[in-house]
């Protein structure tokens, strides 16, 4: 006899919980997670000599060419990209 799947809890989704506002929240905040901001990112320098890696860097970012502007969430991981490009864009929050 084959056991189903529904002998056991599932243990694949995410476990929430109710903060005091009421909202649902999917388990706790990641270390160095900042509440969720926009930033808005230009591109201002051109990729013209620049390095393959800060390319793929400002691609990422969803910037390939001049005057571009992407509206983005303030992550760790967002920051450290524009860091390593920072003197190709202009960052400001955006509302």
């Amino acid at each position: 006899m084959s056991q189903t799947n529904t002998d056991r809890p599932n243990t694949d989704r995410a476990k929430t919980r109710q903060t005091k506002s009421g909202r649902t929240k999917s388990g706790p905040m990641k270390t160095g997670q900042t509440k969720a901001g926009r930033l808005r990112v230009m591109q201002t320098g051109s990729v013209i000599g620049c390095t393959e890696r800060q390319r793929a860097t400002l691609i990422g970012l969803g910037l390939n060419r001049l005057n571009r502007v992407r509206d983005l969430e303030d992550t760790p991981a967002i920051r450290g990209m524009i860091k390593k490009v920072g003197h190709l864009v202009r960052v400001e929050r955006a509302n």
